[in-house]
């Protein structure tokens, strides 16, 4: 009689274990797949995304449509922004990847930029009237921070295939492609690096919003 009341708590037990573990393996191959979650850690992407955000990541956007101008992107900068062998211990690598997992802490590797500059174009600051030049035209930048120049570094660079220029909306504190010019690869990225594009902020609560694509336009 003990046996046959224990069975039902057997299965029970082992039914939970395997929905978690059935319902883990379906979260992970959405977030390898289709779509993921990372933190921003800084404000070199402001007022689009602030420190403490949460943004939900597209990982299928570029598979369907070519990287464009004025897309966002999120990616990985191991070898151009960070070095390739920028980790820690195991022990902390493993605490710290179960974070940035969670979307709790930043992933140090991980950056989101906005393209300034896809393969063919020619990329220079600044014009006569202090704006950022694609191709010899001037662009409007609305997305910049309020009070930011395009750049206070001047620069002239010509993008080749399979590589991408990225600068931060919010200048005057971004980390991007303009702080590598004269480092191995010239502060270009490969574009199997990207990601994928964030797609909607998720927290905090009253920042959960859409975000719009942003096409700069230019010869």
């Amino acid at each position: 009689m003990n046996q046959a009341k224990r069975r039902p708590r057997k299965l029970g037990w082992r039914f939970v274990v395997i929905a978690v573990v059935v319902a883990f393996l379906l979260i992970s191959l959405v977030r390898n797949v289709w779509m993921d979650v990372y933190y921003i850690p800084s404000a070199s992407m402001e007022p689009l995304l602030l420190t403490g955000d949460r943004v939900l990541v597209s990982r299928t956007d570029f598979a369907t449509a070519p990287i464009q101008r004025g897309d966002v992107v999120v990616f990985d900068g191991r070898g151009s922004f960070t070095p390739l062998n920028s980790g820690n211990d195991p022990i902390t690598d493993a605490a710290i990847g179960a974070g940035q997992w969670l979307g709790l802490v930043p992933n140090n590797n991980i950056y989101v930029k906005r393209v300034l500059g896809v393969a063919g174009d020619t990329v220079k600051c600044c014009s006569a009237q202090g704006q950022l030049e694609v191709n010899g035209v001037p662009i409007s930048e609305s997305y910049l921070y309020p009070g930011d120049v395009p750049s206070e570094l001047k620069f002239d660079v010509t993008v080749p295939q399979g590589k991408l220029w990225l600068m931060g909306d919010h200048r005057d504190v971004s980390l991007d492609s303009r702080s590598l010019l004269g480092m191995p690869g010239g502060g270009l990225i490969d574009t199997d690096r990207v990601i994928g594009r964030p797609w909607a902020t998720v927290w905090p609560l009253g920042r959960i919003h859409v975000l719009e694509r942003d096409a700069v336009r230019a010869p």
